[in-house]
This record gives structure tokens, C-alpha cells and sequence, in this order.
């Protein structure tokens, strides 16, 4: 029975694809950090549009 199981591998997972080293990746983190402010600054006008409608 022991020799049907066998050993267990040591597979160890790959590294992961983002390395904070690598300029691409940061140009894509400023990108979304600006489009994301970006998003925030236009709900903000929306929301002061609304409320300075004249009635």
C-alpha cells in the first residue's frame, strides 16, 4: 500500500507577474491611481451640479 502512494512533490508556485521594479507595471499602478481620481473628481462635480440646480 505504501508503494502506491508515493512521494509528495515539492512544486513550488511560480512567482507572481508583478514586480513593482518593472516601469511598466508602475506606469500602469499611476495610470489607474490617476483615472481613479479622475472618477472621484467627476461623481464630485456631478454631486455639486445636483445641488446648486436651481430649484
Amino acid at each position: 500500500m505504501i508503494g502506491r502512494l508515493g512521494r509528495m512533490t515539492t512544486h513550488r508556485s511560480p512567482k507572481p507577474l508583478a514586480d513593482p521594479d518593472r516601469p511598466v507595471e508602475r506606469a500602469v499602478t499611476v495610470a489607474l491611481v490617476l483615472a481613479t481620481l479622475a472618477g472621484i473628481g467627476w461623481i464630485v462635480g456631478m454631486l455639486y451640479t445636483i445641488a446648486e440646480w436651481p430649484l
